[in-house]
């Protein structure tokens, strides 16, 4: 009954996939000469996700089960270590759909790009961010975060900018009350935390 559940959900992720590939832009099909018509009943689509994480084990889950396969996608999984790198691929053509946070749809939006790119699918209802510190705080309060330098990640990022929002929530002020680090690409703070920057970072 379990698996049954899961082939379904796929099956439904799957569809939810391939109708916006259709629908929104010509699809990498296997063709015979002529753009669309397919042979052997399978599609290609490019996906870019913005960070390979845990957050996307359900996806990965998925391919490894072959539940792409059986819906008829031919699904290439592309990483692309941030939003921004994400987004010019799908604007260029390198990748159909792109996993990313919908605040670089409204950057492109705001920029004047006259083909917009459409958000069609709502992967998580939760941030899955972590704030790391150095050691165990089994008493931590986020007004310990003032006066600390804090790796937050990309200017105008989500990642940034829940985290700023927590902040504002816990009585925090973002631009006075601790340093934010946002010279870091999100897909690289980890390594900068690792090697001694900052006394926490969001991950």
């Amino acid at each position: 009954m379990k698996l049954m559940k899961k082939k379904l959900l796929a099956g439904l992720l799957a569809v939810a996939m391939v109708v916006p590939v259709l629908s929104g832009c010509g699809c990498k099909a296997d063709t015979n000469g002529e753009e669309g018509a397919t042979t052997g009943q399978t599609t290609k689509v490019v996906l870019n996700e913005v960070a390979h994480s845990l957050f996307y084990a359900p996806m990965y889950v998925a391919i490894e089960n072959g539940y792409f396969k059986e819906q008829g996608i031919d699904l290439e999984l592309v990483t692309g270590f941030g939003a921004d790198k994400t987004m010019t691929a799908v604007l260029s053509g390198e990748a159909d759909i792109g996993f990313m946070g919908p605040e670089t749809t409204v950057y492109t939006c705001n920029e004047g790009a006259s083909d917009l790119v459409v958000n069609f699918a709502q992967l998580t209802q939760r941030a899955g961010n972590f704030l790391v510190g150095r050691e165990a705080d089994d008493a931590f309060s986020w007004e310990k975060l003032k006066g600390k330098d804090v790796l937050g990640g990309r200017d105008g990022g989500m990642p940034e900018m829940v985290f700023e929002y927590i902040l504002k929530k816990n009585g925090i002020d973002p631009a006075k009350d601790l340093n934010i680090d946002k010279s870091i690409d999100f897909g690289s703070t980890a390594a900068a935390f690792s090697g001694g920057q900052g006394d926490y970072s969001v991950e």
